[in-house]
């Protein structure tokens, strides 16, 4: 038992660090140098609110005592019944921290998709109104035993979602959709160069995130005290899950970084870095709900398959004119959508989180679980996000001034730059030398 809750404390700090720091890094190094500094605060900010949220009454909405665990909660459970955590067991607390960060990231990620032109006043709006709105309401559904699991699946879930492919990247992609639409389109998009300025950034964001996703995926597995009543049994079990998924997740993510990588030689000649990292992630999402249910065959099917559509998707926006600033459409919406449909084919009995789907004789009835909580995602989010988008533009508003966006959000919004070349090292006088000469040949480009 007390090696269970230390393996859940070590989950939950690799979770809240892709959050702060990773995320922040892997979107601060593909924004212009101008952005950084506001990209990366969007991540922090979120984590923040969400945090103080969490605990006053996305618990309760989310894990509340309204029958949820058995398919008897409601649609949307009350915030009130144990707001601040009352009645909430010490012991638990490890348990509601790990869905904490869950909460936390899954808004941090939709930061992406409206990166250099949002007031953070706005954002810092609507990341509760969101959480309370979308999240939480979802997560009780699909994880949490609500109303929806009760009447569709006459069960405790009514889909196979180890660690979010609903809950965190369907719900953070659609939310993200709805956003780039209803604020805009960034000043100058497609018409000026909008290149990620630091890729280093980018790439040490990627290799936290696929460090902290272990915490993600692989704590993921949960027992309560009652369940632990066999200790030889549960060691075994845990032992046997926990491996799974560890290395489903390992290797769907490989598999999802190459195939993203051949998509890329083969349409534009080279494999990048920025196609390396954006891969990983890809197959991280994708793995993220079938990591359970699948076997080490299925996970390259997902990893490749997420790989290969995530790069032909993020493409598109080009195509529609749609200003996705990081790809959060196409990497999270489009990644989340194959993980859990992939789920009702390649799911099987042989994993210990799974059923078997349709390539293993299962039938169409994973499948059909699988699209429902998809589609019922989608809607959900896509209706509710739109109604906070509208409100928020018509209130307070969304956009920073076009003089403010051309001059940088950094400065308009933090009054700071992440790169102040400007001064030396030593005294804060004028710099001199190849440090001035470096200062002004980035502004002749700027």
């Amino acid at each position: 038992m007390d090696g269970y809750y230390a393996f859940m404390l070590v989950a939950t700090a690799l979770v809240l660090m892709m959050t702060v720091p990773a995320l922040a890094l892997f979107y601060g190094g593909m924004t212009r140098a101008k952005s950084v500094l506001n990209m990366m605060m969007m991540s922090y900010v979120a984590f923040a609110v969400a945090a103080i949220v969490f605990v006053l009454w996305g618990w309760s909405m989310g894990w509340g005592g309204d029958g949820a665990g058995n398919g008897n909660g409601k649609l949307i459970a009350n915030p009130f019944d144990m707001f601040g955590l009352d009645g909430v067991s010490h012991i638990n607390y490890i348990y509601v921290v790990f869905q904490l960060t869950f909460a936390a990231i899954t808004v941090a990620l939709i930061s992406g998709a409206i990166a250099d032109r949002v007031k953070l006043v706005s954002w810092v709006v609507f990341v509760p109104v969101w959480l309370t709105a979308c999240y939480f309401p979802i997560a009780h559904n699909v994880w949490g035993g609500g109303w929806l699991a009760g009447q569709l699946a006459k069960g405790s879930t009514f889909a196979q979602d180890y660690a979010g492919g609903t809950v965190v990247h369907i719900n953070a992609g659609m939310a993200g959709l709805v956003l780039c639409l209803v604020i805009g389109k960034r000043v100058g998009f497609m018409k000026e160069p909008m290149k990620p300025h630091n890729l280093t950034l980018t790439m040490i964001g990627a290799g936290l995130l696929w460090f902290g996703w272990y915490g993600f995926n692989v704590g993921s597995i949960v027992f309560t005290p009652d369940s632990i009543a066999d200790p030889s049994a549960f060691s075994e079990q845990f032992q046997g899950e926990t491996g799974v998924t560890f290395l489903n997740t390992t290797i769907a993510t490989c598999a999802a970084m190459l195939a993203w990588l051949v998509v890329e030689r083969v349409i534009h000649g080279k494999a990048t870095s920025l196609g390396a990292a954006s891969g990983i992630v890809a197959g991280l999402v994708a793995i993220t709900p079938a990591c359970g249910a699948v076997n080490l065959v299925g996970a390259i099917v997902v990893g490749a398959v997420a790989g290969g559509a995530c790069a032909l998707a993020v493409g598109l926006k080009y195509k529609f004119g749609m200003d996705d600033s990081l790809d959060v459409v196409g990497v999270h919406l489009v990644g989340g959508l194959v993980g859990t449909l992939l789920i009702g084919l390649v799911s099987t009995a042989g994993a210990p989180g799974g059923i078997d789907g349709l390539f293993y004789g299962g039938g169409f009835s994973s499948l059909g679980d699988q699209a429902l909580a998809a589609l019922f995602t989608i809607v959900w989010t896509g209706v509710l996000t739109t109604v906070i988008a509208f409100a928020i533009k018509y209130t307070i508003g969304w956009r920073i001034s076009d003089e403010a966006e051309v001059e940088g959000i950094d400065s308009d919004q933090h009054s700071e730059s992440a790169y102040d070349l400007g001064t030396s090292i030593s005294g804060g006088l004028p710099s001199t030398g190849v440090l001035a000469a470096s200062t002004a040949t980035q502004g002749a480009h700027a």
